[in-house]
């Protein structure tokens, strides 16, 4: 049968692979480009905030010595990776003696880079690539699993610690107090009451109101209260201890776990009243040593009760070990180590006229507070609006027309410039609502203005994303509509969504116009203790250091405050890759 062909045909010419090839190596280029751009940039805000430029050559061989390889080494040894393990090794002893003969050969042209020597350059072309390729290769296996795994959970529980540290802070013991004892225990006592009778369970979240009501209204006209730090161990360390010990016990664990793992957090609570008031308040300090130890114990305790990975453990070891060795060896021989900006002190301290004693403290829990704020604030509202345009509006009629336009204005608001939204946070938050110049209620609601365009788009696709034959066999099944959303569509399309709030909080932790347009304050003196007072984030005190003209403002601090930014950001954004991760295995 003959092929008619349409007269309309498109002539595509004569095909060219040289074109082809030109455009992907311009790609790949650009791409490179890009990259290195980036990584010059970073390498020289961690040389600058570490102070690396003032390392001898002695202390970099021998952390290099002590951590560096046994680390490499143990990850290596989970991997289970001949083939691998002679590439690692051939990398990094090749990549140390090309780095020293470039640098040799070399130096007239590599000499005119700043505060570049060949041993930096060595750490941080050849040894941080590699070790983070190694470990990401061995902490794929059972042992590197369970090493990484708990030295995960231990910054996880760090983290929880500062956030709930951070709550503390913001909020008054005393009234928290109340508001727990009369509140908080006999919701949970008629909840516990409710698993043998199911008919209290209609009374635990009225109790739970009553009783914080009750709390808030009597808290004022008490004149007899406990003190700090017994309100610190009734709110936190025994609500702590009840919970790990529940938990292991309904792992059915012999009592020796459950007793251990229900004294660790009234003992660390103890622990940190002991030292409390040196560095951070007690209560602080109660709760960033309660948390992490808690979880760590459990963890420890079920990995021994399994006996599975038990090896991964050497890994936190491997690691203390390493770190206290290169240390002392540093002491003994006395080899120049470095002065870095970012320790310590540099995150416990409030700001100061003097660069040695200044501090990044108050900053940062305004920062904490407020992408916390922003994070609740943005995904109700941006999760609610897509729900509402892609489940339940039409495409037709005068509703299909009013969803267009809302899109529309949608989807042109992604692109409004920041300060634009910090005048609408001055002129509707600040002013016509009263809500305050630099306050953290101010600074959330403008932020979650700022990144609610992105948030919706995101979660629209994410929904968009999910079969309609879902939708269909839940609606064959009689489910209505909220059920079938509730049940099938919102988790399906929750990986997605998390996404998309990972891009938007990224975005938000880092702007600055906003919070310059509400009023917020540059520097503030102390951490924030309610959520009216007037704050300071991270961005700011950075932008505010950097107008100082001593060097060492601008270099070393601004320097140490950047990497702590990039920290509390991977950090935010780890915990939500860890969420979407676990959902996307639950569905």
């Amino acid at each position: 049968m003959a092929i008619e062909h349409d007269e309309t045909d498109v002539d595509f010419g004569t095909v060219s692979r040289v074109k082809g090839r030109v455009f992907k190596a311009l790609s790949f280029g650009a791409s490179v480009l890009g990259i290195v751009s980036l990584a010059i940039l970073l390498i020289y805000v961690f040389m600058d905030a570490f102070d690396l430029t003032n390392a001898s050559p002695e202390w970099l061989l021998t952390y290099y010595l002590t951590l560096v390889l046994p680390l490499v080494g143990f990850c290596l040894y989970s991997a289970s990776d001949r083939a691998l393990t002679r590439q690692t090794v051939l990398t990094l002893g090749g990549g140390l003696l090309a780095t020293a003969v470039l640098f040799t050969g070399f130096e007239q042209l590599i000499r005119p880079i700043p505060a570049l020597t060949w041993q930096l350059a060595y750490l941080f072309l050849v040894v941080v690539p590699v070790t983070g390729y190694v470990i990401f290769l061995g902490s794929r296996e059972p042992i590197g699993r369970t090493g990484f795994g708990l030295i995960g959970r231990l910054l996880g529980g760090g983290a929880l610690g500062i956030a709930l540290s951070i709550l503390f802070i913001v909020f008054d013991p005393l009234l928290w107090f109340f508001a727990y004892t009369l509140g908080v225990v006999p919701a949970v006592a008629v909840y516990a009451a409710s698993r043998s009778r199911p008919s209290l369970s209609t009374f635990v979240v009225p109790v739970g109101i009553a009783g914080v009501i009750v709390g808030t209204l009597i808290q004022p006209v008490v004149s007899v209260y406990p003190t700090a730090d017994i309100i610190f161990i009734w709110t936190f360390a025994v609500p702590l201890a009840v919970t790990a010990a529940g938990l292991m016990y309904a792992r059915d664990s012999h009592r020796g776990a459950v007793a251990v793992a229900g004294g660790v957090p009234l003992v660390a609570g103890a622990v940190g009243l002991a030292v409390g008031d040196t560095v951070l308040p007690s209560g602080t300090t109660v709760v960033l040593l309660a948390v992490p130890a808690t979880v760590v114990t459990m963890y420890v305790s079920r990995v021994v009760e399994s006996r599975e990975g038990t090896p991964g453990l050497a890994l936190p070891v491997i690691i203390v070990a390493g770190t206290l060795a290169g240390a002392f060896l540093v002491n003994t021989f006395g080899f120049s180590a470095p002065d870095s900006w970012l320790n310590l002190s540099y995150v416990t301290s409030v700001h100061s006229q003097t660069a040695v004693d200044a501090g990044l403290y108050p900053a940062i829990v305004g920062s904490v507070i407020i992408i916390a704020l922003v994070a609740v604030i943005s995904f109700i509202l941006g999760v609610g609006t897509a729900v509402l345009l892609e489940e339940y509006t039409s495409d037709t009629g005068w509703v299909g027309r009013i969803t267009r336009l809302i899109q529309i204005n949608i989807a042109n608001l992604a692109a409004v410039p920041s300060v634009v939204y910090g005048l609408l946070g001055l002129a509707l938050f600040a002013n016509l609502l009263g809500f305050g110049y630099g306050t953290a209620v101010t600074a959330s609601l403008t932020l979650s203005l700022l990144i609610l365009p992105i948030t919706i788009i995101s979660a629209q696709e994410a929904i968009r994303a999910v079969p309609d034959e879902m939708r269909r066999g839940s609606d064959a099944m009689g489910a209505t509509r909220w059920q079938t959303t509730k049940n099938v569509v919102l988790p399906q399309a929750f990986p997605g969504i998390l996404t998309g709030i990972i891009l938007a909080l990224g975005r938000a932790i880092g702007e600055t116009a906003p919070l310059i347009m509400i009023g917020a304050a540059s520097t503030v003196f102390s951490a924030p203790n309610s959520l009216w007072s007037t704050f300071s984030a991270m961005p700011m005190q950075i932008y505010a250091w950097s107008d100082y003209f001593q060097p060492e403002f601008r270099y070393g601090v601004v320097a140490a405050g950047v990497v702590t930014l990039l920290i509390v950001l991977l950090g935010m954004n780890a915990t939500a890759i860890i969420l979407r991760n676990r959902a996307e295995n639950d569905v």
